[in-house]
């Protein structure tokens, strides 16, 4: 069963509540991420708490548990010399910027002109609620004895 530290391998699809799916490992290999290390969205891991191998499950999560609401500070004006000249904007493009810590956020263009571009850098699913279908493949609580779906 899946506790809060447990290694869980799964199939798992992201999409949103009007059935646009986002990402879809279904057809892939499983994925195999360790909770509580904020590798997922807080509220799928709460939401794996209790299941094992072999369930399949569908989720809706708020913003609050997902990936957050919008934050209106995260909206920036850059210059548009802060760009590549060769970078071909355009609005809705999601990019990578790097903040002054060092970690890399996404960024989607809002808008732009040749003198500035107008970025937001909230993660491009904040304020949504999201979906997730997961099936569990193996679930392991002590590395010396996996529990695997054969």
């Amino acid at each position: 069963m899946i506790e809060r530290t447990s290694r869980v391998t799964l199939f798992y699809r992201l999409g949103l509540t009007d059935g646009q799916v986002l990402e879809d490992n279904f057809d892939d290999e499983p994925m195999t991420v360790l909770l509580g290390q904020g590798e997922m969205a807080e509220g799928l891991e709460l939401a794996l708490i209790g299941l094992r191998a072999g369930d399949e499950q569908t989720i809706d999560i708020g913003p609050d548990l997902a990936f957050g609401y919008v934050d209106e500070t995260l909206f920036r004006a850059l210059p548009r010399s802060d760009f590549d000249p060769a970078m071909e904007l355009e609005a809705g493009l999601i990019i990578e910027f790097v903040n002054e810590d060092g970690d890399s956020l996404p960024g989607t263009i809002i808008d732009f002109d040749d003198d500035e571009v107008q970025v937001d850098l909230n993660h491009p699913l904040a304020g949504q609620t999201v979906r997730y279908s997961v099936k569990i493949v193996a679930v392991d609580n002590d590395a010396a004895e996996p529990t695997t779906l054969h």
